[in-house]
């Protein structure tokens, strides 16, 4: 069974459950992803299925990616990921993954990459408090203060929280339970947020599941 699968961001809402309690969700559009390459552990040292997501017209591609695209003979396709298989066996080039892998309850890991803030001051970007408003503070209320340590060790420490670019990093969300699954369409509903913009690229991951 395969462990994870490429997936769009489509955006947030809410459903309402059986007591009708209001629950924020996600919605993914996982899928239809294609198997394009089965890493096997002989002649690549790991077991894995290499997935496409996303239909791509062949003259955007260059000629070595249409080569690899062949094997498959589904066309080209926009975004390539690999995911860890334990029976890589019983998939072939070709297959296609959809939100059936999926089922009410499953506990999924999503990767993301988050939005870019770019420039942000110390207050946005680690949540410091700011200087005094008032009593003689001027033009520094929200600086950081202080970054040097005197005469010892007489320098700025490594990994000092400072301003600087936020946002735009790869981020997990774990334990997000899916509920709601709509095959005929191939999305899931989460419950809670993920990391993102609207139509972001993301990887579902089964709990305890890897990529490469």
């Amino acid at each position: 069974m395969a462990n994870g699968i490429i997936g769009k961001k489509r955006g947030m809402t809410r459903i309402f459950d059986e007591y009708g309690k209001s629950i924020p969700v996600t919605v993914i559009e996982v899928g239809p992803c294609t198997v394009i390459q089965i890493k096997q552990e002989k002649t690549d040292g790991y077991t894995a299925l290499q997935l496409g997501f996303e239909p791509k017209r062949e003259k955007r591609c260059n000629k070595p990616y249409i080569g690899h695209f062949k094997s498959a003979d589904k066309g080209c396709f926009r975004i390539l990921k690999e995911f860890k298989v334990n029976d890589p066996e019983n998939y072939s080039p070709g297959i296609l993954l959809t939100a059936e892998m999926f089922k009410l309850g499953d506990i999924v890991d999503v990767i993301g990459t988050s939005k870019g803030k770019g420039f942000t001051g110390v207050m946005k970007r680690w949540g410091f408090h700011g200087a005094k408003a008032t009593h003689g503070s001027k033009d520094f209320h929200r600086h950081p203060g202080s970054i040097g340590c005197s005469a010892t060790p007489g320098r700025v420490i490594k990994g000092h929280k400072m301003a600087g670019h936020s946002g735009n990093a790869r981020i997990t969300a774990k334990n997000l339970k899916i509920v709601d699954v709509l095959v005929e369409h191939n999305l899931i509903y989460v419950k809670g947020a993920i990391p993102g913009s609207k139509n972001g690229i993301v990887q579902v991951l089964k709990k305890g599941s890897e990529i490469v």
